[in-house]
């Protein structure tokens, strides 16, 4: 089980691996969700968070969920609602895409 410091550094590596390394982001302050299986994160570039400068903001930075028991990172992209996501996640109805989850401790993404 890991802590929320350790899932918060797994999302941050995260983050760096699936954005231009000429952008720094950062986890959007006080809005990641905390529930039972892993911590749901919001990210978005420094810039635009800091700032509101909305020509920084990024494309395509949907939510994810570090899950709480092995570290792995389950990408529920930027199309939906997130009541829509977290449902079919908790009811294992997610779509399948070859870039859904990442697993850190291997560096690779699967389908499931």
């Amino acid at each position: 089980m890991l802590t929320d410091k350790e899932m918060l550094q797994i999302a941050e590596r995260f983050i760096k691996k699936i954005v231009a390394k000429n952008i720094e982001t950062m986890i959007i302050p006080n809005a990641t969700l905390n529930k039972p299986y892993g911590n749901i994160y919001f990210f978005n570039s420094k810039k635009h968070i800091l700032k509101g400068d909305p020509t920084a903001a990024l494309v395509g930075s949907g939510p994810f969920i570090v899950e709480k028991e092995m570290g792995r990172v389950v990408n529920f992209g930027s199309l939906g609602t997130l009541e829509d996501k977290i449902k079919a996640y908790e009811n294992g109805t997610m779509k399948r895409s070859l870039d859904r989850y990442w697993y850190p401790d291997e560096d690779r993404f699967d389908y499931k």
